[in-house]
């Protein structure tokens, strides 16, 4: 028993006719989005590198505003029930080679369809319910942001606090502790200074006391070496 005709499939078709590439190059990007969601094969064609995602995703848009406007469907209900491509006419053209030949090229054309049907309705079920899931997520996520941004407007912002406030805040100093710690501090240096000098004094005196010593005995000894000299010179 045979399947379902091409032409016989039930859903919303878009048809590109005489597309100039071939059926080869067409088919590799429609088994892509083949049973995927519409929005899915839209991301799939979008992200494609082919020259051909471009060709099939205008297609594919097509069957969507079909679906939409002729058998009143919504978009977000809808999957590529089926898509496929057949070869169309083949250009002939010529090319000369070596020896006076002559090289057939064959310009390929193909005829696109894409086809989008509603989804299953427990699929669909399931579908809403995830939406409606990540929805709720996504409010509670908003009311938590929006509850936090009032109770933050709410609380008062204590004041920047400057650097003259900071220094007047600073425990003020007795001027008579300073005052005293200024004057011990003078009457320590004076009394080191006071017994410095009189160290020195001391230390001037008694080198002063061996001098004078020093002195008298150099007269004494002058003294008695002139009586022996005047002795002798009397005998």
């Amino acid at each position: 028993m045979t399947g379902v005709k091409t032409n016989e499939r039930e859903g919303t078709r878009a048809v590109l006719r005489h597309s100039r590439m071939s059926a080869t190059k067409a088919r590799q990007v429609l088994d892509l989005i083949r049973g995927q969601d519409v929005d899915r094969a839209a991301e799939i064609l979008s992200l494609g590198d082919r020259e051909a995602a471009v060709v099939i995703g205008k297609v594919l848009a097509s069957a969507v505003a079909n679906a939409v406007h002729n058998d009143g469907l919504d978009s977000e209900d809808l999957y590529v029930s089926a898509c496929y491509a057949d070869e169309g006419s083949t250009l002939k053209r010529w090319r000369p080679r070596a020896r006076g030949r002559a090289t057939r090229i064959r310009k390929r054309t193909c005829h696109v369809t894409v086809i989008v049907s509603r989804l299953p309705e427990d699929r669909i079920a399931r579908r809403r319910a995830k939406r409606a899931a990540s929805g709720s997520q996504r409010s509670r996520r908003v009311a938590g942001s929006r509850r936090r941004n009032q109770a933050e407007a709410t609380t008062p912002v204590a004041p920047e606090t400057t650097v003259d406030e900071t220094v007047d805040e600073l425990e003020p100093v007795d001027a008579d502790v300073v005052d005293a710690d200024v004057v011990d501090a003078d009457d320590r240096d004076g009394a080191d200074g006071g017994d410095e000098v009189d160290e020195v004094d001391g230390a001037d005196g008694a080198d002063e006391a061996d001098d004078g010593a020093d002195e008298a005995e150099e007269v004494t000894v002058t003294d008695e070496t002139n009586g022996d000299t005047a002795e002798e010179k009397g005998k």
